[in-house]
């Protein structure tokens, strides 16, 4: 199983989230190709309702707290209410450029 596999299969498993997209974006940073170390999470659960946006991620971290000691380098969450989802039309943010490595 793919780390982008072990991620989708925790928070699918712990939040049943309304919408959840896991994009490995590693292929922008200075890793070797068809690395896994960064990733951007959209996801959007109904058990985020009435946490501030830190709670969420604190909650997204516990259960992803085997990959993030290691396998992840960075992990972009979009953590959002069904709500915020609807309000936004489904759009988040970019990730921004990598300005690491030798890609500076």
């Amino acid at each position: 199983m793919t780390i982008q596999q072990q991620i989708e299969t925790k928070l699918q498993q712990a939040l049943q989230p309304d919408v959840l997209e896991v994009i490995n974006e590693s292929h922008m940073h200075n890793v070797a190709p068809g690395s896994e170390s960064h990733f951007k999470v959209t996801l959007v659960s109904e058990q985020f309702e009435g946490k501030m946006l830190v709670a969420r991620h604190r909650m997204v971290n516990k259960i992803l707290a085997q990959e993030l000691d290691g396998m992840i380098h960075a992990l972009a969450l979009h953590t959002l209410t069904p709500t915020q989802y609807f309000e936004r039309a489904g759009k988040v943010a970019d990730s921004p450029q990598c300005l690491g490595g030798s890609k500076t």
